[in-house]
């Protein structure tokens, strides 16, 4: 649904993309992700033709969006961070407009706008200006103003920012929702929320793309956790010679038992050894597990790196 090949930008002296290059497939939810002044904003802005590049290229659907920006544009549904709305319209007059700029057919016309007030639940606010609707109300008739055409690729750009807690978790739920008829791009700085909507993420660092992963992949690693009541000065010693362990750390206890984090090499699978050793030491397990990585974690990480 989307490929970029190569894209750089400058604005002046400014390298804001360097050469980045990244697809994105039909049907995926992806999370655009990085600090500020990592190029995000300048890739969108590429990719839905508001913006020339100076090298490389971007095909939605097939599209070449530089050559046949129009054509391109027609397959795309925008939701920037500031939603272009107009305060003294209603909603329903708003999205008429927009399915008129978007060359909505008429046979398929108030199917449309009926289809898109349903998805994002503003049947009863039909009638209201949109200036006096809630922030939350407000990003729901920017989402049915981006979906009213029925888009193949949705782009969604800090779609829950200024929500409150309950918004939320409603604009979570319907952009699952939207997911199930356009492929999505989404960019945002919470990265609870692209660990909760989304199935990959790709991680841009000053222009370029650092990381690019599923997030079941990112969270994987060969590091486990193990708590014992016992503190036992031999326990780190016979960690240490099993197969495939790299280090073990004794951690600062919560209180209850002894805590050990073990490294491990990649792919190595740690816990049935451990176990076999606990069981035949008499050590009292409390807990034995994989660590988990988060995506956080992850993003700190690379940006670190960097």
């Amino acid at each position: 649904m989307i490929s970029v090949n190569d894209l750089t930008k400058n604005y002046g002296d400014v390298e804001a993309l360097k050469g980045m290059s990244f697809n994105v497939g039909q049907g995926e939810i992806v999370g655009l992700l990085g600090p500020n002044g990592a190029g995000k904003s300048t890739a969108i802005k590429c990719l839905t033709g508001f913006l020339h590049p100076d090298k490389g290229s971007v095909y939605v659907n097939g599209v070449n969006v530089l050559e046949n920006p129009t054509e391109a544009q027609s397959y795309i549904g925008y939701l920037p961070e500031n939603t272009p709305l107009y305060p003294e319209m209603s909603v329903q007059t708003y999205l008429q407009m927009i399915a008129d700029l978007r060359g909505v057919s008429e046979d398929v016309y108030d199917h449309r706008i009926s289809d898109a007030v349903i998805a994002t639940n503003l049947e009863e606010r039909l009638t209201q200006p949109i200036g006096e609707l809630s922030k939350g109300l407000r990003q729901r008739v920017g989402l049915a103003q981006a979906i009213v055409h029925r888009p193949k690729l949705l782009i969604l750009d800090e779609p829950t920012i200024g929500l409150d807690p309950t918004q939320i978790v409603e604009i979570r739920k319907l952009i699952k929702d939207l997911s199930t008829t356009s492929t999505i791009l989404f960019s945002s700085h919470i990265l609870s929320e692209v660990e909760a909507i989304c199935d990959r993420v790709i991680i841009l660092v000053n222009g370029k793309v650092k990381a690019d992963s599923r997030l079941d992949e990112i969270a994987k690693t060969s590091d486990v956790k193990l708590i014992v009541d016992q503190d036992d000065s031999n326990i780190v010693a016979r960690l240490e010679v099993i197969e495939g362990v790299l280090n073990v750390r004794r951690l600062d206890g919560n209180g209850i038992g002894c805590t050990y984090q073990i490294s491990g090499t990649s792919g190595s699978d740690l816990c049935p050894l451990i176990y076999d050793i606990a069981r035949n030491e008499g050590w009292r397990l409390r807990e034995l597990r994989n660590d988990v990585r988060t995506l956080e974690t992850v993003f700190n990480e690379i940006v670190t790196i960097d």
